[in-house]
């Protein structure tokens, strides 16, 4: 089971993902309060374990500014995040350094969303709860037995509210490749080395 820890912003993150080595960390340059500048992701993954992956996550960014971040940082993979539609991901594909990948975020309001999901181009999907005022690091859950009886064509990762308290479930009813968490491992908005460390030892229990 694979674990993502999303939107670190400071060298104690870092820190902290060098000890707990999840299997990817966020690095969030879209607007938010976990923003990153170029250059402080730069920093950030130089410091960062060889062993953890480093993600982008974007939203309806320019092709060049996308591409470039993941040229800079040496990203292993873009997460998408916002309303890129297959014309982007093909441009963008094209553009990317070789071994980055694409991940594609879903924001997930029932069974139909996860079926049409199937037809993006993406290397690893991200099923996200939906919220009408964010693209994504709302906390928040979906119903994740939505993801039961869809044949997945690729990768999936769930997110939205998971928590070392019900980890396991999300698990059994998602059945999915990965777990994605950013707000649900900080206090007082940041991330919580014991609360990172909770949460990935009870998805590598469960997994």
């Amino acid at each position: 089971m694979l674990i993502k820890i999303c939107g670190l912003t400071r060298a104690e993150d870092i820190m902290a993902a060098n000890l707990l080595l999840p299997d990817y960390i966020g690095l969030v340059f879209a607007k938010s309060r976990r923003r990153v500048t170029i250059d402080q992701a730069m920093e950030l993954k130089s410091s960062l374990d060889a062993s953890v992956g480093a993600v982008g996550v974007f939203v309806n960014d320019d092709l060049q500014s996308v591409a470039a971040a993941a040229q800079l940082c040496a990203l292993a993979a873009v997460q998408l995040h916002g309303d890129e539609g297959g014309g982007y991901i093909a441009r963008l594909r094209a553009m990317l350094p070789a071994g980055c990948v694409i991940w594609k975020a879903v924001r997930v309001r029932s069974a139909a969303d996860v079926v049409k999901a199937q037809l993006i181009d993406a290397d690893c999907l991200l099923f996200d709860a939906f919220s009408a005022d964010a693209y994504g690091g709302t906390g928040e859950s979906f119903d994740w037995s939505v993801l039961r009886g869809v044949k997945m064509r690729r990768p999936f990762f769930i997110a939205g509210g998971i928590t070392a308290e019900n980890a396991a479930s999300a698990i059994d009813f998602a059945r999915p490749d990965g777990i994605d968490a950013s707000s649900s491992v900080e206090t007082d908005g940041f991330k919580d080395f014991d609360k990172m460390k909770r949460l990935i030892d009870a998805v590598r229990n469960a997994g």
